[in-house]
């Protein structure tokens, strides 16, 4: 189980994360959701090991984040991590030799319908499909995508939700944000919104729809209402 408990992250005066407590479940499909700058990507990251919490406890399996957690988690960022220069297949070899758990022919099935370009020749939505390839084929227990849908069309988020579908049936723990909260509905079970670095809804989907009386999309617009940008 991974878990935060009242942990804190600030960058320089500016707190990102706030007394933020959650936990994790195995198995389960979280979507996390909330629009930008609402600390999504910080508690990912966190969780990741990338960046250091300053206040607060953040345990995966009763032990503290660090080396050994890092076999387990595998993330996402949304942010390109590859160098110009590599093709496809450097991608799969840089990660077949830094992850243990990392499945080279899982990676292969996932990409048959690209060609072995070089990084700089991908359009943005192979380049956010090979990311999204590259973090499902480790073998990981816990599994974060940041913002998969980010400027991927219709057809492609179609593609991307039904490659997500397929790989949540190996009973690792999904964790995925988004502030495009219509198309992940359909396949998440709990429901996490964060809003100013705090956890300030989080539950079974169902239950949250029962108790509200409304859907997870129209409960997000009413939360959410003050952070819209305003349409001139």
């Amino acid at each position: 189980m991974l878990t935060f408990e009242h942990v804190r992250k600030n960058y320089d005066s500016k707190r990102v994360l706030d007394d933020c407590s959650i936990s994790f479940a195995p198995g389960k499909v979280y979507a996390l959701v909330g629009p930008n700058g609402t600390g999504k990507s910080t508690l990912m990251k966190a969780a990741a090991g990338l960046v250091k919490i300053n206040g607060g406890t953040l345990t995966y399996k009763g032990q503290p984040i660090g080396t050994e957690s890092k076999k387990h988690i595998a993330y996402m960022s949304t942010e390109p991590f590859y160098y110009d220069y590599m093709r496809i297949r450097d991608v799969k070899a840089f990660h077949k030799d830094f992850f243990a758990d990392f499945d080279a022919d899982l990676f292969d099935r996932l990409l048959t319908f690209m060609e072995d370009l070089k990084i700089r020749a991908l359009s943005s939505g192979m380049a956010a499909k090979l990311k999204i390839a590259v973090t499902l084929s480790r073998r990981a227990e816990v599994i974060m995508l940041d913002e998969p849908l980010n400027g991927i069309d219709l057809i492609g988020r179609d593609q991307i939700i039904h490659t997500i579908i397929q790989a949540t049936g190996s009973g690792a723990t999904f964790i995925i944000s988004s502030h495009l909260f219509d198309e992940l509905e359909p396949i998440v079970d709990n429901v996490v919104m964060m809003k100013g670095g705090k956890v300030i809804l989080e539950g079974e989907l169902e239950a949250i729809r029962a108790e509200h009386g409304k859907s997870i999309s129209d409960l997000y617009r009413e939360i959410y209402a003050d952070t819209a940008v305003p349409q001139f």
